[in-house]
């Protein structure tokens, strides 16, 4: 769902500090757990952001490392981009799982391509030195606008587009950071002319957001499109004509020095396989009733495709 602060490194690291010590306070595998310096030669310390789909993933990459001899270390469940993209850039973590479109606009709020190729080559360019992405998945899980039926009925809302002719107020819920996103709320005033008020939700998402839509209480929802939910509870995923939110296929963001032979053929075997269908099953796995762990929705993932 991920891919802005992307404020280029240096200020990034800088305005994430503070962030970075109150996720290690928030997290059972935070910062603290583990060395702040960069791990031992031949260790790769997995990092995740701060939600289900991603720390699942984390696991994904991390087990199918382990099951090729590599020594892992964990640091999941660390944050937003801000934060994990400190920790890559100090060593706290070595590889994350990533999202194309947000973590190209995150270095290049400017950039103008839209497709999964011209995103993944532009995002090959833009990356600071140190970091590099190895081969992206089919998988893509992207933010998305979603109303509920009754709103779509009632205002004739299928599209963004839709929206200019709305006259009510609209609120959007989504995480606080959707406030200066080229596809929050900014880019819904330039590109569709909706002016709309940020209602923050900081659950990248989740229960909360949605629990804000189907209560009326906001018109619009920030939702990653691999979320049960949207299925679940009839909502509409407007769509974007001007291609506002770009392609956002999962990737892995690794330091170079790490990204060693093995490394690179364990992960580019995982994003072959990786597929949508499959985000939204593990999703649908590990918010179901049985609640199945990351780590164990990733050990079936693995086993069911014979990469453990």
């Amino acid at each position: 769902m991920f891919a802005s602060r992307r404020g280029r490194i240096a200020a990034g690291v800088l305005a994430a500090g503070a962030l970075l010590a109150l996720s290690a306070c928030s997290s059972g595998n935070a910062l603290d757990s583990g060395s702040t310096s960069s791990s031992s030669a031949g260790t790769i310390t997995v990092g995740s952001a701060a939600f289900g789909e991603n720390e699942i993933i984390a696991e994904i990459y991390a087990q199918a490392l382990e099951a090729k001899g590599v020594k892992v270390n964990r640091n999941l469940n660390i944050g937003q981009r801000a934060v994990y993209l400190a920790a890559l850039q100090d060593g706290s973590i070595d590889l994350v799982p990533e999202y194309t479109g947000n973590l190209l606009q995150n270095y290049d709020k400017s950039t103008t391509v839209q497709s999964s190729d011209d995103v993944y080559a532009a995002l090959q360019k833009a990356l600071p030195a140190g970091f590099e992405v190895l081969d992206q998945s089919q998988a893509q899980d992207a933010d998305s606008y979603n109303v509920t039926k009754a709103f779509s009925d009632k205002y004739n809302v299928k599209s963004l587009a839709d929206l200019a002719a709305v006259k009510i107020p609209l609120k959007v819920a989504a995480n606080p950071e959707f406030a200066t996103r080229p596809y929050g709320i900014p880019g819904l005033k330039s590109q569709y002319g909706v002016t709309s008020e940020l209602i923050a939700v900081n659950d990248s998402g989740g229960p909360k957001t949605i629990a804000k839509l189907k209560d009326g209480e906001v018109q619009l929802a920030d939702i990653y499109t691999t979320t049960p939910a949207i299925k679940d509870d009839g909502f509409v995923t407007l769509d974007d004509p001007k291609h506002m939110i770009l392609a956002q296929n999962v990737v892995p963001l690794i330091n170079s020095k790490k990204a060693n032979t093995t490394v690179k053929d364990v992960l580019n075997k995982v994003s072959a396989a990786l597929t949508t269908a499959d985000l939204i099953e593990l999703n649908s796995e590990n918010q179901g009733a049985q609640k199945v762990s990351p780590a164990d929705a990733a050990k079936k993932w693995l086993a069911d495709h014979n990469l453990s």
